[in-house]
């Protein structure tokens, strides 16, 4: 992690969580960094279902914890049902946006033409958009991982990327909720991959600032030596950030 980017711990609850949540979760949380005696070393964010945000963003108000939600839709607005835009979420006091999630490119059929679309509304609305990439296990084992990735990278990210509006996150599909993590030196490899890809097209002082967070299965236990790796600045926590004691732990081992 270089001193240069804060280190972001999201947490990505997915369709979990409920009113109980709200207090339960978010504002244990928002307790836990009022009472820091000093400004903390990370930044928190917290990503809940659609219908939770105003709530959430009541719960954590002023405590320093950042808003995100799980996806939106790359038109301003229009004949979408079901969908949510870009501009509504920034009403709602969200700064992040997660976009081509692998549930989304997998369950939705998601290409990286939407995605990037998407990531374009999110940062035109003045927010982030955390964009996702990763390979499958197939992918990886055929040895392409690297290959895949970077080319999820140039096809999902906007032009004009700066360190303000633009979050990657790579998260190996393979080890998302299996319990698997990939082994450091394959999380720093293919970070740093990611950060050249990201070099070639805005250059070096760009994409030196750009945070690139890991996300698959980062917990409690391991938290501490993938967050030491030098390209990588965080994760993107899905089942551990629905436990306040283990989301606050890794938060804790970012220092």
């Amino acid at each position: 992690m270089s001193q240069e980017r804060t280190t972001l711990i999201a947490g990505n609850w997915k369709m979990n969580g409920g009113l109980d949540e709200v207090d339960g979760l978010a504002g244990d949380l928002a307790g836990r960094m009022a009472g820091l005696a000093a400004a903390p070393g990370f930044e928190l964010a917290v990503c809940p279902p659609f219908p939770l945000l105003p709530m959430v963003a009541s719960a954590i108000e002023e405590s320093g914890i950042a808003l995100g939600a799980q996806d939106c839709h790359g038109n301003e607005k229009g004949a979408h049902t079901g969908d949510v835009s870009a501009k509504l979420l920034a009403q709602v006091g969200c700064a992040y946006v997660i976009v081509g999630h692998s549930e989304r490119r997998t369950d939705h059929g998601e290409t990286d033409e939407q995605v990037r679309a998407k990531a374009e509304a999110a940062q035109a609305a003045g927010m982030a958009a955390i964009v996702c990439v990763g390979e499958t296990e197939a992918e990886r084992d055929a040895g392409r991982a690297t290959e895949v990735v970077v080319g999820q990278v140039v096809g999902s990210v906007p032009e004009g990327a700066t360190a303000e509006n633009l979050v990657i996150a790579y998260e190996p599909v393979w080890a998302i909720g299996t319990g698997k993590t990939a082994t450091p030196q394959d999380a720093q490899d293919m970070h740093a991959a990611i950060r050249a890809s990201l070099a070639d097209r805005f250059g070096a002082e760009t994409a030196a600032g750009i945070r690139i967070l890991y996300g698959g299965s980062m917990k409690p236990g391991n938290a501490a030596e993938l967050l030491a790796l030098a390209d990588v600045d965080g994760g993107l926590i899905g089942g551990a950030s629905l436990v306040a004691d283990d989301f606050w732990a890794i938060g804790q081992a970012a220092g």
